[in-house]
């Protein structure tokens, strides 16, 4: 399973390297406007990599390996994580339903885990046809995701 997940990132990433060296052949075609979106998408899409490597790895081992958040046993600066202490704000998660990364399920687990978070304070939200980073970028994110939160947002301060 872990080999699946590895190979399926190596061949996303194998993909993204290649199309994001396309964005100046769509500029030297007269493409300005794809070309910009294409860069602007690359720009944000590889920052990531400035993350240093041990702050990402420990963010997987804590999270998705030892599940100690999940498993109520994460400590932060000698405090313990009590998400049974949320009661009082609200909550809206966001999936994509073609995410290759992260899967449904994964940010959903959140309203399982904040358990004192009343019903009404709570939403969630999977969007057909985007992947991961189409979840926060792009054309749905601005017409329907977005909007979405934007909704949300308000009626948690009516």
């Amino acid at each position: 399973m872990l080999c699946d997940a590895i190979l399926d990132f190596e061949c996303s990433t194998i993909s993204h390297q290649k199309d994001s060296k396309n964005w100046p052949s769509l500029a030297t075609n007269g493409d300005e406007v794809s070309a910009e979106t294409h860069r602007a998408f690359y720009k944000e899409y590889l920052a990531v990599m400035d993350l240093p490597a041990e702050y990402y790895l420990d963010t997987i081992k804590i999270v998705f390996q030892d599940h100690l958040l999940a498993d109520d046993k994460l400590f932060l600066n000698g405090r313990k994580i009590d998400l049974k202490a949320i009661r009082d704000c609200f909550l809206m998660t966001v999936e994509g339903e073609n995410d290759d990364i992260s899967g449904i399920g994964q940010t959903q687990a959140a309203h399982e885990l904040c358990v004192n978070l009343p019903p009404d304070r709570r939403r969630d939200h999977v969007q057909k046809g985007v992947g991961h980073y189409g979840v926060f970028s792009g054309a749905r994110w601005r017409s329907e995701i977005a909007p979405q939160i934007k909704e949300f947002i308000f009626s948690a301060n009516s």
